[in-house]
């Protein structure tokens, strides 16, 4: 019998863990793909088709934001978890005891869907008690569809800017489902915080940036306190807050 070398046994491992990861790999994606529902692959080229309108402002912000709410409740969530390989995605999964995970999900290459994306896409992970932390977004349209668990969430009219300061106006004090779904842009509820009640929670959550194209407007997050001062018809004037701040007081 012919005895090999530990470089040579290793190399063997290595090859046949490699062939099976790949094998496994494509077994997977192929299994994914046969998941996914008709009626789930026609609502994604529609939210693509939608993100598209609002981006070349071919479509107002806040009708924009009619129209992809009222898409993404047709939507059974049951649903979206095979579009976006949801099991996959949370194997093995250990939550973050401040904030929220932030995962990438992958689209599954299948005829008919776009090949690209005019929108960027995120599965937010949370444990009960946790959020996602009170903020605002500069040249950004977004919206949440739950996908499991239970949320208190809270929106906001952005107001008027100064310089440490936001004055904001609450719109939104809810309790938000599975199924249920949100959206904000520069003209209408532009600040969210949102909190799991439920053990774990999880949000599927879009956003398409630089929606005023040409005025030289950075895209991104503005995070503030809205426990702030409390002025006449119902404004308040929140604190501009850091990453870290924010994550320290409402994470």
């Amino acid at each position: 019998m012919t005895q090999l070398s530990r470089r040579e046994f290793t190399q063997a491992t290595l090859g046949s863990l490699l062939g099976y990861s790949l094998l496994e790999t494509i077994f997977r994606q192929d299994a994914f793909a046969d998941e996914v529902k008709p009626l789930a692959i026609e609502w994604l080229k529609q939210v693509n088709s939608l993100a598209a309108d609002v981006r070349d402002q071919k479509l107002k912000q806040v009708e924009w934001q009619k129209q992809i709410e009222a898409l993404f409740q047709k939507i059974d969530p049951a649903d979206v978890l095979p579009l976006i390989d949801f099991d996959a995605l949370t194997k093995d999964l250990k939550i973050v005891d401040n904030g929220a995970n932030s995962l990438r999900p992958k689209f599954p290459k299948i005829e008919g869907l776009p090949t690209e994306y005019v929108f960027g896409r995120q599965v937010f992970a949370l444990k009960k008690g946790r959020s996602v932390v009170p903020h605002g977004h500069d040249n950004m349209a977004t919206a949440f569809l739950i996908l499991k668990g239970d949320f208190h969430g809270r929106l906001y009219d952005r107001v008027k800017d100064e310089k440490s300061h936001i004055l904001i106006k609450p719109t939104t004090d809810r309790e938000f489902h599975r199924g249920e779904a949100s959206s904000i842009s520069d003209d209408k509820d532009n600040v969210h915080w949102f909190q799991a009640k439920s053990e774990t929670a999880f949000i599927f959550n879009i956003h398409v940036l630089n929606v005023r194209p040409g005025k030289g407007e950075a895209t991104g997050r503005v995070y503030l306190d809205p426990n702030g001062e409390k002025l006449a018809d119902g404004l308040i004037r929140a604190k501009r807050l850091e990453h870290k701040q924010a994550h320290e007081i409402y994470g």
